[in-house]
């Protein structure tokens, strides 16, 4: 059974699925794109409760919603981009490895300038169960900003609540996920090849 909560958007977590997570720093979007975006994702959830759309095109719709939300993030100079700092995004980076194994299996990370691309697979309680992505993000995003805020001594909302999130369905979109988290810097510009971005993760294996 697929376990499904929502706060401004859905989130829905089939046993044994593998997600592909993006999650943000707190202002780092405009109210009227994030009233934009809020409007394209619960347009897609009725589209897809209405069953009207096959499996290829609930993914590239998808996946189509997913390049949007990230070119505003790319273009947006709202808000803080803290996670460009060395020490920030090593933060990131060493906090999502330690959690690797204990809450989830890792496949894919991005630490981009003001937002994180994650692949994972949340790991099993038993034969009925598995760890609960509501759990595994606040704990990653609980401790880094904590820490976070330290190191830069300051106070205040560091992530903002929500985030993005949907399962992957099939080999072919599992292989189009993880190219597009690593390609993420040079989509932005930030390195001319995907390897020269220090703070990027792929696992070589599929779930």
């Amino acid at each position: 059974m697929k376990r499904i909560y929502q706060r401004d958007l859905p989130h829905i977590q089939p046993p044994g699925s593998t997600i592909f997570i993006t999650f943000r720093l707190a202002g780092s979007l405009p109210k009227s794109k994030i009233i934009e975006i809020k409007s394209d994702f619960e347009r897609l959830a009725k589209i897809i409760k209405s069953n009207t759309l096959n499996k290829e095109q609930t993914v590239n719709e998808q996946f189509l919603l997913i390049q949007k939300f990230d070119k505003y993030l790319h273009a947006s100079v709202s808000g803080h981009h803290f996670l460009k700092e060395p020490k920030i995004a090593k933060l990131i980076c060493d906090t999502i490895h330690f959690h690797d194994g204990i809450l989830y299996q890792l496949f894919a990370y991005c630490i981009m300038p003001n937002h994180v691309h994650l692949v994972l697979k949340p790991n099993p309680i038993d034969d009925e169960n598995e760890i609960l992505l509501e759990k595994i993000m606040h704990s990653l995003k609980s401790y880094t900003a904590t820490e976070a805020n330290k190191i830069l001594q300051r106070k205040g909302q560091f992530w903002m609540h929500e985030s993005f999130d949907h399962y992957i369905r099939s080999q072919e979109s599992y292989e189009r996920i993880i190219k597009y988290v690593m390609d993420n810097p040079v989509k932005a510009n930030l390195v001319k090849k995907s390897s020269d971005w220090p703070w990027s993760f792929k696992w070589h294996n599929h779930p």
